[in-house]
């Protein structure tokens, strides 16, 4: 079996704490992100909506237009915070989530951006689904009345290391999207996400060990920390989870930095001890990884 991780690979998560200042979030995901390479990660991870406060009426406000690519600073600040990052770090960094505005067309989207160690965009994820759910007591939330969805599977060439998935919060929940990234060589799931108090308690452990045990694959979930006094609290909780559902490690709610080293050894051992990858019936099922698929790459 040929490793999906070329070599060892040490990544961190950043669960930054934001606020209502863009430039202060952009300088404080530069500090923490610097941190984590201090610590040995090669492969950096910021929150979903990191440079912004998290709700529908905070997207038009903050939204950056990224086309055409490389934009203007005055246009994409963060697009251009996140490629000095990136090469100040030495490290690839997955940045999180921004608001994005299409100039051409004035939609939105929730969208996440992947940087080189030279500062270079090697991939670009606009959120599939959209997070629209009524928990009646408990929740209620549209982004489809501000967002409009991204339409591909995004997967990020790393030549040290292979292949990295990228997706956005309520992307979790979706098992193909995660199942046709691992068919397709991805060695690690990520998803910057922000779930809540209510669906963070539920799921977000569940999603996270559910899609490494599907797929037998990294999977990690990267939250923004939790600000009571903000509109929406995050739920936090950032983690780690190797290929055989096991927790490598949990952040609480605060602000923090999670490092864990990832292996192509473990992820062969895990699926030589339990073979899916051979057992699939595809005589009896479709494999959705084939078709008509759409990818980012």
């Amino acid at each position: 079996m040929s490793k999906l991780l070329k070599q060892p690979v040490k990544l961190a998560l950043v669960q930054l704490a934001t606020s209502a200042s863009k430039a202060d979030n952009l300088a404080r995901a530069r500090s923490k992100v610097l941190e984590a390479a201090s610590r040995g990660a090669k492969i950096v991870v910021l929150p979903e909506c990191f440079n912004s406060p998290y709700g529908t009426k905070h997207f038009p406000q903050y939204a950056e237009a990224l086309l055409p690519s490389p934009p203007p600073a005055d246009s994409a600040p963060s697009w251009h915070a996140l490629a000095a990052m990136a090469k100040e770090a030495q490290a690839y960094v997955v940045g999180g989530s921004i608001p994005e505005r299409d100039a051409a067309t004035g939609k939105l989207y929730n969208t996440s951006l992947t940087f080189s160690p030279a500062g270079a965009l090697l991939g670009t994820h606009r959120k599939v689904h959209l997070f629209d759910i009524d928990i009646p007591g408990k929740i209620k939330f549209r982004e489809s009345d501000a967002l409009d969805p991204g339409n591909k599977v995004t997967l990020v060439e790393l030549p040290e290391y292979g292949t990295l998935a990228v997706a956005i919060c309520y992307d979790v929940r979706f098992p193909e999207l995660a199942m046709i990234a691992a068919r397709k060589g991805a060695f690690a799931l990520l998803y910057p996400g922000a779930f809540n108090l209510t669906t963070g308690a539920l799921h977000w452990s569940l999603q996270a060990r559910a899609r490494a045990m599907d797929n037998q694959v990294y999977v990690a979930l990267c939250s923004p920390a939790r600000d009571m006094e903000a509109e929406y609290n995050a739920w936090g909780h950032s983690m780690v989870v190797d290929p055989n559902a096991e927790v490598l490690g949990e952040l609480d709610e605060k602000e923090g930095i999670l490092v864990a080293e990832l292996t192509g050894e473990r992820i062969e051992e895990v699926r030589k001890g339990i073979p899916i990858y051979t057992q699939r019936r595809f005589d009896v099922y479709p494999d959705v990884s084939k078709g008509d698929v759409r990818f980012e790459e």
